[in-house]
């Protein structure tokens, strides 16, 4: 068995997405694919967190953290209602 990475993971979870969306799935099939989807996304974002933190500390700057935004981050006062 391959060794899942961020990529694979992703690529399946959109895979199941696809699969689950068009509603041509019985119950029960549904059902295990959500299942095995909410693993994978749990995954990548425990991936995506490790990468974070890694990435801060990367930007650790004379023995202190100075913690900067990725590209596109703001602030948090951007209106996501739309």
């Amino acid at each position: 068995m391959a060794k899942k990475t961020f990529e694979s993971a992703l690529a399946r979870l959109e895979q199941i997405t696809e699969e689950l969306e068009t509603g041509a799935l019985p119950l029960e099939k549904s059902l295990v694919k959500f299942s095995e989807g909410i693993e994978l996304a749990n995954y990548c974002n425990s991936m995506l967190e490790e990468a974070r933190g890694r990435v801060e500390l990367l930007l650790d700057k004379n023995g202190s953290l100075s913690l900067t935004p990725f590209a596109g981050e703001d602030d948090g006062d951007q209106d996501l209602s739309a």
